[in-house]
């Protein structure tokens, strides 16, 4: 049973608030909601829109989007309620050690790496094909040997990991601060864009507004959907189902507002500022998603948009194309957000793990100035610039995906544990409607996990018992929380 021993929530709280391993809390609600709109609305907005509109959903994607939002809404509470009753860095990994186990724990904490990690490394890859596109409107041309999908060594992304490690480094406000501008220049395009782009707005493009539906082209072997492989289940495009359809493509555009309970250690008063970051940013970011995917439908019919740049293309098709370089310029702010802040959330969650010793303990040490934990932040800078600079990540991404879903599925059923288990625990914010809530939550995301191609559960799968034989073989018998279990032996360090 030694596997599923918990960490109580009073221990980790005193963890958090004392000793050599204490943060500094010095983020308000308003900056929880900015970090959340920063990771949340990245290269989706620009792109997403037109792939789910023109494929799936027509002019009926801004419902696909609500729906998505209703989707993270059943999770966004169910995390709200965790972070203000156990305000400590490590998210989804802290809520499962106070509630299902230490190795359930360790097994979420490893799987947030594909979230986090490897989504930080994705989307840095991504922020240099923007960036090198950038520069060709101003007649500067990068090799494609050094910058873009076909890079050998993709310098771009690397540095800008690199100088992202040193602002995070550097202190939680500042962070908070450089993202603060950050979000300001990509919500000033995006508001633009909206604007702009109702003045050619043609009504004639929104009829039909739900198109007839028909059956899309099956997948084929390890990349055919799950559902499809167990149930028969082909994707149906348009029509009713089509908005589903896009609501799980669409889904995927809303990653990130969790990484905002990451930084539950560092918020100035955690009980009442998480929730409305947490719930702010979700909120915020549907209002701009469901409004960006009106216009560029009104704009351009459905079946017209471009799969790779809708919004830049739909401004062309009306002569203005000016605004492509605008919207790459959003773009290009955007992500620098969401790779900082998916770089942020992983330092917390191993922060945590590196603190209850499941990872080696001296990786958790604080800044004596800066307060941050220093070395797991330029641990984590140096993997991800790697990641980003050699290896093509595209066909691994839809891991961030599903490693994103089982993190949601496990803080669902954590929500329903803890109540039970922990009826006494002050809760500033409760999850409504328990256990309807949460488990309307976990069948919505173990659909979306079902829509995922086989090839993507296998490497899951790999990638998790990978996470048992490091934990077996180092963190079990390491743990602090082992100490305080009879009969079990500890090997100090």
């Amino acid at each position: 049973m030694s596997l599923f021993r918990t960490k109580p929530v009073e221990q980790s709280i005193e963890d958090a608030e004392g000793g050599e391993h204490r943060l500094r809390r010095s983020l308000s609600a308003l900056d929880l909601t900015v970090f959340g709109i920063g990771v949340i609305v990245g290269t989706g907005i620009f792109v997403l829109t037109g792939v789910a509109a023109r494929n799936t959903a027509g002019p009926a994607v801004a419902i696909s989007f609500v729906v998505a939002g209703i989707v993270c809404a059943l999770a966004a509470l169910c995390y709200a309620e965790f972070a203000a009753t156990v305000p400590v860095a490590g998210s989804a990994y802290t809520y499962a050690y106070a509630t299902i186990g230490e190795f359930p724990a360790w097994i979420i904490g490893w799987d947030l790496m594909l979230e986090l990690a490897l989504g930080a490394a994705v989307v840095a890859s991504g922020w240099s094909g923007y960036f090198a596109s950038l520069l060709k409107n101003f007649g500067i041309y990068l090799p494609s040997s050094i910058a873009g999908d076909e890079a050998v060594f993709n310098i771009p992304a690397a540095l800008i990991v690199i100088v992202l490690t040193g602002v995070l480094v550097a202190g939680i406000k500042m962070s908070a601060r450089f993202n603060g501008a950050m979000v300001a220049v990509k919500l000033a395009v995006v508001l633009l864009v909206i604007i702009a782009g109702m003045f050619f707005i043609k009504g004639a493009n929104y009829r039909p507004f739900v198109p007839p539906s028909h059956h899309m082209a099956a997948g084929e072997g390890m990349k055919a959907p799950l559902i499809q492989v167990l149930f028969g289940v082909e994707p149906v495009a348009y029509g009713v189902f089509g908005v589903f359809t896009a609501a799980a493509l669409v889904f995927f555009a809303y990653i990130g507002f969790d990484v905002v309970a990451t930084a539950a250690e560092e918020t100035r008063r955690p009980q009442r500022d998480l929730p409305i970051g947490i719930i702010a940013s979700l909120v915020v970011c549907t209002i701009l998603y469901v409004a960006v995917s009106l216009v560029v439908v009104g704009m351009q019919h459905y079946s017209e948009l471009s799969a790779s740049a809708p919004l830049a293309d739909a401004f062309r098709s009306v002569g203005q194309p000016w605004m492509a370089t605008l919207i790459s310029v959003g773009a290009i702010a955007g992500l620098t957000t969401v790779v900082m802040i998916l770089m942020l959330g992983q330092s917390r969650v191993l922060f945590a793990m590196c603190r209850d010793s499941l990872l080696p303990r001296s990786l958790a040490k604080v800044h004596p100035t800066f307060r941050t934990p220093y070395r797991i932040t330029i641990v984590i800078g140096a993997a991800t610039a790697l990641l980003a600079a050699l290896i093509p990540l595209s066909a691994i991404a839809e891991l961030v995906n599903i490693g994103t879903l089982f993190a949601f599925v496990i803080v669902a059923m954590a929500v329903v544990v803890l109540r039970r288990t922990r009826p006494d625990l002050p809760r500033s914010f409760r999850t409504p409607f328990v256990p309807v809530v949460p488990i309307l939550s976990v069948l919505a995301s173990a659909y979306l996990m079902l829509n995922l191609p086989v090839e993507t559960w296998i490497r899951f799968f790999a990638w998790m018992v990978v996470g048992a034989v490091v934990y077996f073989l180092y963190g079990r018998r390491r743990s602090r929380v082992a100490a305080t279990t009879p009969g079990e032996a500890v090997l100090e360090r």
